[in-house]
């Protein structure tokens, strides 16, 4: 999980990884006119996407095509949601201890 939040850390990363799962499978060539970046710079954002598990590559002829996987993104919104009921719950309870003003 560690991998998935330092990839989506990027706002590029995320940029990209959006267009994947609003588009559907593309190749950095076809990706990179949408970003303030070179084509090799989108390259190696997904690869780093692609190690953290966000992103599936698949050669098709002499391109690479790559495909959003959400099932990382799940993981990662099922953590965030038990550590925000964590602290939901704890200020709760420092709400009860304070009682009504």
């Amino acid at each position: 999980m560690d991998a998935v939040f330092a990839a989506l850390a990027d706002p590029t990363r995320r940029a990209v990884l959006q267009r994947l799962l609003e588009d559907g499978p593309a190749t950095a060539t076809a990706l990179a006119p949408a970003f303030p970046v070179s084509r090799q710079a989108v390259v190696k954002h997904l690869g780093v996407l692609g190690d953290a598990g966000l992103v599936t590559a698949t050669r098709d002829g002499r391109e690479v095509r790559y495909a959003a996987r959400t099932e990382p993104m799940v993981e990662a919104a099922s953590w965030l949601a038990r550590a925000g009921a964590q602290w939901d719950a704890r200020l709760a309870r420092l709400v009860r201890q304070l009682g009504p003003r």
